[in-house]
């Protein structure tokens, strides 16, 4: 048996439904900021450096993320010759 069920709601009926803070002021303030800097800054624009703040946190993050995927797939580089490898000499 399969059900369908079409339910017509606004995102922000769906962000109330689900509990979720109201950003929409958070973000227009962050927009504002962004304006601001540029227009202060417009003859040495450096879109890095005005997002640096914003993206801080974010860019450690994936640094982190990136090395631990290089740890993922180095391990069978390191290993003993016939240790965790499937593949057959050609």
């Amino acid at each position: 048996m399969k059900v369908k069920v079409d339910i017509d709601i606004s995102p922000e009926e769906v962000r109330r439904l689900f509990g979720l803070p109201d950003l929409e002021s958070f973000q227009r303030q962050i927009l504002d900021d962004i304006r601001e800097r540029m227009r202060a800054g417009v003859e040495g624009y450096d879109p890095l450096k005005l997002y640096e703040p914003y993206l801080k946190g974010t860019l450690a993050s994936w640094d982190l993320f990136q090395r631990m995927l290089v740890r993922m797939v180095t391990p069978a580089a390191t290993s003993k010759p016939g240790e965790g490898s499937d593949q057959t000499d050609a």
